[in-house]
């Protein structure tokens, strides 16, 4: 039976948890005991005579011992449950980060709020008990079973939940022997034993493994620990067995990920490995999120083990909300977002894929944004043409450049459809494995020919000699600085543009691309900039939009001479 606690200095709150967890779980159908204590002193003294809590509830403003310093004196003790922090204020949201604490639950709660927590607490609970099977249940002879945590912390506090278990099981007391210090749990007929393992301890190879159980793989911080445990390590075992046991992430350059893309291929048929089992609840990339066959679809148990409103009322809160959108996508779909949270409405920007014809806007004044990559990355120009009057929108024509010996490299590894791109004409390549600058300034040159660009906006890293090339052939070229003072104004008029549906860009697939991958960044005054660090994908195409979109605005109704009027046209 599972063991839950609830610790309130306001016994109608305390009442009315009670009862969103009795709701939960007359569908979950768990075996579950629940207490309640009026102070963090009063929960303190009943567990250190039974510590065999699963789950604390916790209130954090309590009078006299808080919520956080009850939580830290737990795990001072080595208290190993789950703990979920209650608030009714914001500013107390993240107190909790050094105690590992489950989740935060800000005030008023819901069912709603409550039920993905309760889930995701059951699902580490489970993954205990499959790690005490496979170490005493499973016949082999010193069988090493280890469980995989991102951080030390989050690995004592498995830890200390296995111990937990076998603490309440008088049958594997007396066979069990419970090594603390190092986090070991031996089972003394086989000498078997349960070792839980953080990614921040780096020594790990010479291994035996029975049974490795990795929780929550996309937390891992890099994929050292997951190589170390998974290649070779097993090979003298009869049947060495892996968990990998995740919800989806954001980052599709990670081991998860790659997991995640065997799996995908092995369930379409394109690959086969026997040894692979792949199983997989969660929507496509392309999947209508607002679709309740996609919602079935990735929560089988849909109107069984959870009520069906409860998903409705999550996505009508999410729909209006980009921030809560990508959440719903991420834990209610299991689906890979770009980030964490979206900036860009991919709808709206859908919704101004408005046709533009390169034809119909020969000899017209223009703008461009350059975002110049790295030697061997993808590089970005953009040309912003303004409305010539109040019925005309914003106009983009953007170009990308890959070099040709890296893009099916990067098309294996990054999972991202350059080729296809290119063979349909929205992305060139250059010679060679590096970026042939050369080209580009000739490619540009000529556009120069068909468009009338009045300048040029740069990002000065890099560029040096690209831009003395271009004034060189006589274009006006102006440096853009990329902090909050530059980038913010013309970034949330990108945005207004896209809900006015007052931009037209072809719906360009690299440009979406780019615009679905941006993560921006807020200052406290409230500016905004995009943030190339922590978006998970390339964004250049989006930074070089920003950049001549700026430049569109501030030379609304100048209008100067083409470039071509002073030099002439150069002919070769």
């Amino acid at each position: 039976m599972y063991r839950f606690a609830i610790c309130d200095d306001v016994a109608a709150d305390a009442d009315y948890i009670k009862s969103l967890i009795l709701e939960w779980n007359r569908e979950a159908g768990q075996p579950l005991r629940i207490e309640s204590y009026p102070s963090a002193e009063a929960f303190l003294f009943a567990y250190e005579d039974d510590d065999s809590v699963d789950v604390l509830f916790l209130d954090i403003e309590m009078k006299e011992m808080s919520g956080v310093e009850l939580a830290g004196r737990l795990r001072e003790m080595g208290a190993g449950l789950q703990i979920v922090f209650i608030t009714g204020y914001m500013d107390y949201i993240g107190q909790g980060y050094d105690v590992e604490a489950l989740h935060y639950l800000l005030k008023p709660v819901t069912g709603e709020k409550l039920r993905p927590v309760l889930d995701r607490a059951m699902k580490r609970l489970a993954a205990r008990e499959n790690a005490l099977l496979l170490t005493c249940g499973d016949g082999e002879e010193r069988a090493e079973v280890y469980g995989c945590a991102a951080d030390r912390q989050q690995a004592s506090i498995v830890f200390e939940v296995a111990a937990d278990m076998v603490k309440m099981c008088p049958a594997l007391s007396k066979r069990v022997k419970i090594l603390a210090s190092q986090k070991r749990i031996i089972y003394q007929p086989t000498n078997s034993f349960y070792q839980v393992l953080s990614a921040e301890a780096y020594t790990k190879h010479g291994l035996n493994v029975h049974a490795v159980i990795f929780d929550e793989l996309h937390s891992q911080p890099n994929r050292e620990l997951f190589d170390v445990m998974t290649k070779g390590s097993g090979d003298a075992r009869t049947q060495p067995l892996f968990f990998l046991i995740t919800t989806a992430g954001t980052d599709r350059h990670s081991v998860c990920f790659e997991q995640h893309q065997k799996a995908e291929d092995i369930l379409q048929g394109r690959k086969i490995d026997p040894t692979f089992y792949p199983v997989i609840y969660g929507a496509s990339d392309n999947a209508d999120w607002s679709s309740e066959d996609v919602w079935r679809k990735a929560n089988p148990s849909l109107g069984h083990t959870i009520d069906i409103e409860k998903v409705r009322n999550a996505y009508l809160s999410a729909k209006d909300n980009p921030a809560e959108e990508n959440i719903f996508r991420q834990l209610r779909l299991n689906q890979w977002v770009k980030q964490s949270t979206r900036w860009m409405q991919m709808e709206k920007w859908d919704a101004c894929a408005f046709p533009v014809d390169e034809r119909e806007v020969l000899g017209r004044e223009c703008y461009g944004g350059l975002d110049l990559s790295s030697s061997i990355d993808i590089t970005a120009f953009v040309l912003v043409f303004p409305p010539r009057n109040d019925t005309e929108k914003y106009i983009l024509l953007p170009y990308f450049w890959i070099p040709e010996e890296n893009m099916r490299l990067r098309v294996r590894r990054d999972h991202v459809p350059y080729d296809v791109w290119e063979r349909q004409g929205y992305l060139q390549t250059t010679e060679g494995n590096v970026i042939h600058y050369g080209f580009i300034e000739n490619f540009i040159d000529d556009l120069g020919r068909k468009f009338h660009i009045k300048e040029i906006a740069f990002d000065r890293w890099g560029a040096v000699q690209m831009v003395q090339n271009l004034e060189g052939l006589g274009f006006t070229v102006v440096p853009f600085g990329q902090g909050f003072k530059d980038m913010s104004p013309p970034t949330k008029r990108l945005m207004e543009l896209v809900l006015e549906k007052n931009i037209a860009h072809g719906g360009h697939p690299v440009l979406r691309w780019m615009m679905d991958n941006i993560f921006v960044r807020t200052d406290p005054a409230g500016n905004i900039k995009p943030d190339k660090e922590k978006s998970t994908e390339k964004i250049d195409g989006a930074v070089a939009t920003i950049m001549g979109l700026d430049r569109a605005i501030r030379n609304s109704g100048i209008s100067t001479g083409s470039v071509y009027d002073e030099r002439g046209i150069l002919s070769f």
